[in-house]
């Protein structure tokens, strides 16, 4: 691993410093020379690096929702690289497999974990990688569009092709649901502690809400029914709750939804009476620049986690659904006919829209994350919803791990950000 390849590096390092990406470049590049063969440095959640004599690969991690088990991790890699090199296949490839082996095998809790052939070509059809962790960490090395706000993510962005644009509703547009976590965790950690919510031992508690709060921030942007499947299985993880008495995701959402929807509609019920306006439930900017965007000929579409019956009232009651000339989707409640990824292949497809061709704007992973899979321009908007301007450092982090090209806090440097799409 990278802290092991340091000492050979005659380097010396402690379990808690911080190594990074250049450093370890350089320590794999050394052991390359040193022995003339292959090197493969495993990286935890950050990949795999290997050096051969074509250069360096670099195998990003994948992110992964699950509880995890890291035990073994190690041999797992070891074993499928040499699967892989007695079968002549090259060493990044291998790299590439290995990784595609310990994703499976991480996820297989209190055992030495296995990964079968179909396990890795499942996990490989579809992995959600990790990008630039490093600057993820690290607001320090963040890169600035001239003297504006807007971070950019990618060395190269190709300018004004943009044709179609997917805009996500809450934390991106509308701050009405703004505060959703602090109401979903805590129906979670009541789900999973059950009667015993109230006489938990603080290690329980505390166990169960950090394992909530986990969840709850690698799975934003995801629908509420996704959300409640893995809570049902979070109520059977922790068994705390008789299995009789574990409902099902319908259920949990229920709870979920009309604890949310009560401070939705007392928000709604405000504006129209006229007691806040739209500056007071939108994101800094975001329907001039959705007005922008219309001008320049751009096909906008609205897609959300949420229902879609409630994205449709709330766009409506705030006045831009008619922007989204595209259509606005929501949930349906069943994830096998809608989902962020398929909106996506859906209006790329029946456009024949080619990667910079469309642009997804969204405060969440999952939207970015789906965008970057197809070469599309991805814009991650790290909003402080509680302000509706400027900068959530944890969206930051989430955005540029899931793959964003360009980060924006919010829409006021509307001019700024439309330049750099489409350039000048």
């Amino acid at each position: 691993n990278d802290f092991e390849a340091a000492h050979l590096n005659n380097v010396d390092v402690k379990l808690d410093d911080v190594l990074t990406l250049a450093d370890v470049r350089q320590y794999a590049r050394n052991l390359h020379e040193q022995f003339g063969k292959p090197v493969f440095l495993t990286r935890g959640p950050r990949g795999i690096i290997t050096v051969d004599s074509d250069g360096v690969h670099e195998i990003p991690g994948i992110q992964l929702l699950k509880k995890l088990d890291i035990v073994g991790a190690g041999d797992t890699v070891t074993s499928a690289l040499a699967l892989c090199l007695g079968a002549g296949v090259l060493p990044a490839e291998a790299s590439e497999f290995a990784n595609f082996a310990a994703a499976v095998t991480v996820q297989k809790l209190f055992q030495t974990g296995t990964a079968s052939a179909a396990e890795i070509l499942e996990i490989g059809k579809d992995p959600d990688y990790i990008y630039q962790p490093e600057l993820a960490r690290d607001i320090r090395s963040a890169r600035y569009h001239q003297s504006t706000e807007i971070e950019l993510c990618s060395e190269s962005l190709p300018h004004g092709r943009i044709k179609h644009a997917v805009f996500d509703h809450d934390g991106t547009i509308s701050t009405l649901r703004q505060g959703w976590e602090q109401i979903m965790a805590p129906v979670m950690i009541k789900a999973i502690l059950g009667d015993e919510y109230e006489t938990a031992d603080e290690t329980l508690y505390h166990k169960a809400r950090n394992r909530v709060l986990d969840y709850i921030n690698k799975s934003t942007g995801v629908q509420t029914i996704v959300q409640m499947e893995a809570l049902v299985e979070m109520v059977g993880e922790f068994a705390v709750v008789p299995a009789d008495r574990i409902l099902d995701k319908f259920g949990y959402k229920q709870i979920y939804n009309d604890a949310l929807m009560e401070l939705v509609n007392k928000r709604i019920g405000k504006f129209k009476r006229g007691e806040l306006d739209i500056s007071d439930y939108t994101i800094k900017g975001a329907v001039e620049f959705l007005m922008a965007l219309k001008q320049r000929g751009v096909k906008l579409y609205l897609a959300s986690g949420t229902d879609r019956q409630d994205v449709v009232a709330e766009s409506e009651a705030l006045g831009y659904a008619g922007l989204f000339d595209g259509g606005i989707y929501g949930s349906v409640g069943d994830i096998a006919r809608y989902s962020k990824k398929m909106v996506i292949e859906k209006i790329m497809t029946e456009n024949n829209l080619q990667g910079p061709e469309l642009a997804v704007f969204g405060d969440g992973p999952v939207e970015i994350r789906e965008c970057r899979k197809r070469d599309g321009m991805s814009v991650g908007v790290a909003s402080d919803e509680i302000r509706r301007h400027g900068m959530d450092v944890e969206k930051r982090t989430r955005l540029i791990k899931a793959g964003s090209h360009i980060l924006t806090p919010d829409f006021s440097e509307g001019k700024s950000l439309l330049e750099l799409l489409f350039g000048r």
